[in-house]
């Protein structure tokens, strides 16, 4: 499968099969993280990897009530062990680290038959506490993992013309 083909098959699933998730495309999905390009090379993103149904069952109320976290086989808790480093264009590295490692992890997974949804909703103290994260650990993210219970349509995009400008904004490509 290529690059594209992934890109446009991405959906945000929230229905997982009650399948357990085979460890070689869990390290392959870990493995794509790993190799994201991060800030100075920082590489400051860290990943709990939670499976237990009790555990799991606890974060639903962290999530602001959102049951499908429960029925995913996984959900990743996407952490930064450092949130001091501004970037020269004053934006924080670490949330954009973060992102760009759990991208790599989520085109992954659907390279290998998975699914994911990325949740920003939640109480981070609470997840803190759930899974025993020191306070000096910002969570960034949680995603779901596991094998897609639904296939959803695609969603609706802008068009090129509304996103993309030339040399100056508001100038067509």
């Amino acid at each position: 499968m290529n690059v594209f083909k992934v890109i446009r098959q991405r959906r945000s699933i929230r229905k997982y099969l009650k399948k357990e998730v085979e460890y070689e495309k869990l390290l392959r999905i870990i493995e794509a993280g790993r190799l994201a390009p991060s800030s100075k090379n920082r590489q400051e993103w860290r990943f709990v990897f939670v499976m237990n149904s009790k555990t799991k069952s606890k974060l639903v109320d962290a999530a602001r009530g959102q049951k499908f976290v429960e029925e995913a086989p996984i959900v990743i808790i996407a952490c930064a062990t450092g949130t001091d480093y501004i970037m020269r264009c004053g934006q924080p590295a670490y949330t954009i680290d973060v992102s760009i490692a759990l991208t790599q992890m989520n085109l992954q997974a659907v390279e290998e038959g998975l699914g994911c949804c990325w949740i920003g909703s939640f109480y981070e103290d609470k997840v803190r506490e759930i899974l025993g994260i020191p306070e000096n650990i910002r969570i960034v993210e949680l995603m779901t993992l596991g094998y897609p219970a639904e296939q959803p349509n695609p969603k609706p995009r802008l068009s090129i013309d509304e996103i993309a400008f030339a040399e100056h904004w508001g100038n067509p490509l």
